[in-house]
């Protein structure tokens, strides 16, 4: 198969790819420090992290990059998922 050809907006379309990551990193921070209940209730915050996945993924899309996928904070219950397993580190729930 042939290699997908480098247009001329990629660069462009990476830069906006690294605005939204800092804007994900940032979300995760307010997520794992607890800032984010002075901003947001559970419901609105789940909503503005999916808003930030699903428009990096589209940006990653549009960039040639990898997708991370919009279910990570699917939940069916309305919770909010559990934390990833660190190394050597026991799960921990969420900051209430």
């Amino acid at each position: 198969m042939s290699e997908p050809q480098s247009g001329r907006y990629d660069n462009i379309a990476r830069r906006w790819l690294a605005l939204i990551e800092r804007r994900q990193e940032h979300f995760l921070d307010l997520c794992d420090s607890g800032r984010w209940r002075h901003y947001f209730t559970e419901a609105e915050f789940l909503d503005e992290m999916r808003k930030v996945l699903r428009v990096r993924d589209q940006w990653a899309a549009i960039a040639g990059m990898p997708l991370t996928g919009e279910d990570l904070l699917q939940g069916d219950d309305g919770e909010l998922p559990p934390r990833p397993l660190s190394a050597g580190m026991a799960a921990a729930p969420w900051p209430d």
